[in-house]
């Protein structure tokens, strides 16, 4: 059985989350020959990797979006298209429900080039016509180059070379979602689409904040993600989610409901079980096993704790985990000095560590992300018996609390996204009794031990191969 995985953004170019998933995945399965299809941000990473590859990766096919970017202006090529390709076209650009098929076509078949195309009079008739009818109080140019940035990497990605399998698998829809559409279309051979959070609701949220997106063009961006998404859910022989709530979003959001399934993450149960409880030092040490990125809202776990700090003494938060954004990085080591925290001292980064054997360090931990799937670091914390204090996202609930059926107990407290004064007195609550903390990570241990093991998720994702 030949597998071709589709990623983006993620795995092997970036440690934990998905990635520390998908690595632990591929190894699970020997008997299955994968087949990485990988989309980057920029083609400097080609071949760098934070994973050793296992030996059923036969190949590795990289695309890098910094590439799409170099496609240079064509030659004004006359383009005849008849009336399917004009209104698929046509639909695309205005992010609307294309037939994918006749744009797999033209890319793939009739081998057309996304420099000409973009040059050719065919385009600029279509745009046009789009500009009269849904912007016409707008700047042509605005809207030109708003359209073109948006159908510049789809048509690199169309007409990019397919990978032979014989399972397509994406684990995203977006851009890796198309090209899960384009291995289906090439070889006609089933599609997967194994989502651990419903990505283009996490887009929507991006884009509303975005201030690189002009407020005129925010429901066009928005409507691109979600036409992407749609091009999955309606073509995919199986749609998995992590949770319930997360399988009736993808149904809401088109996805047909005999085809939605829920699978569970898992983890290495057996390598946390074991870890020692932290021996009492008069100190409160607090885990955050996370990158260092805008979605895991970094700067509000900061407050958050600043504020913690001035009601408990002898505390400590432990930011374990690789930077995503630099930027961002750097925005987080300001608001530290100005909150008059010491980095070293009530604030640690020690990076990339082994967290099966820092966890012996901590007490509880932390995440306050802004949108989650079914977090690893949470099942991993709770697997080491180490309660959690999370923002209300994804399962985190499920986790914490138990889903239905499940009365085991409360392993964590919960707090609303970006909340610092909830996320505080959360983590007040957690700190001022041991007792307690000890009683709900034996609760959460026994939860990851009846529910999320990880020979249990392989087992599932076995069966819809097979």
């Amino acid at each position: 059985m030949r597998v071709c995985l589709i990623l983006e953004g993620s795995y092997p170019y970036t440690n934990g989350g998905v990635s520390s998933w998908m690595n632990n995945y591929i190894k699970a399965m020997p008997d299955v020959e994968f087949v990485l299809w990988v989309i980057g941000a920029k083609s400097k990473n080609r071949g760098v990797y934070k994973y050793e590859l296992a030996k059923n990766v036969t190949e590795v096919h990289e695309v890098f979006l910094d590439d799409a970017l170099k496609i240079e202006a064509g030659h004004d090529t006359n383009y005849e298209f008849d009336e399917k390709q004009k209104e698929a076209i046509a639909q695309l650009m205005e992010c609307g429900q294309p037939k994918w098929e006749e744009l797999c076509y033209l890319f793939q078949d009739l081998k057309i080039k996304p420099g000409d195309f973009l040059m050719s009079e065919a385009f600029l008739d279509i745009l046009t016509e789009l500009c009269k009818e849904k912007y016409p109080y707008v700047a042509f140019a605005d809207t030109f180059h708003t359209i073109r940035s948006m159908m510049i990497p789809i048509f690199y990605l169309l007409g990019t070379e397919v990978p032979k399998a014989d399972i397509y698998h994406t684990i995203c829809t977006g851009y890796g979602g198309l090209l899960g559409v384009l291995g289906h279309y090439k070889y006609n051979k089933p599609l997967i689409l194994s989502e651990h959070g419903i990505y283009s609701r996490e887009r929507e949220e991006e884009i509303i904040s975005a201030e690189w997106v002009q407020p005129t063009f925010k429901k066009q961006w928005i409507r691109f993600f979600y036409m992407l998404s749609d091009a999955v859910y309606k073509r995919a022989k199986y749609v998995t989610s992590l949770f319930t709530n997360a399988r009736l979003t993808q149904i809401e959001l088109g996805a047909d409901p005999d085809s939605c399934i829920v699978i569970s993450n898992g983890i290495q149960y057996d390598r946390f079980k074991d870890i020692p409880l932290k021996v009492e030092n008069g100190i409160i040490d607090i885990g955050a096993v996370i990158r260092m990125a805008p979605i895991k809202d970094v700067k509000t776990m900061i407050y958050a704790f600043s504020e913690l700090t001035h009601n408990m003494p002898n505390v400590r938060l432990h930011i374990l985990g690789g930077i995503d954004d630099e930027e961002y990085n750097e925005e987080c080591h300001d608001i530290i000095k100005k909150l008059g925290l010491v980095e070293g001292e009530d604030i640690l980064f020690p990076g990339q560590v082994n967290v099966v054997k820092y966890m012996e360090q901590l007490d509880f931990t932390i995440l306050t992300s802004i949108s989650e799937g079914q977090p690893l670091s949470v099942l991993e914390s709770m697997a080491a018996r180490r309660p959690a204090v999370t923002t209300e996202v994804g399962c985190c609930r499920e986790l914490l609390e138990g889903a239905p059926g499940d009365d085991l107990g409360i392993a964590g407290y919960l707090a609303p996204p970006m909340q610092r004064e909830a996320l505080a007195a959360a983590m007040l609550k957690m700190c001022k009794s041991r007792k307690l903390r000890l009683e709900m990570g034996e609760i959460g241990q026994r939860r990851v031990d009846l529910y999320y093991r990880h020979p249990k998720m392989i087992e599932a994702y076995k069966k819809l191969y097979e």
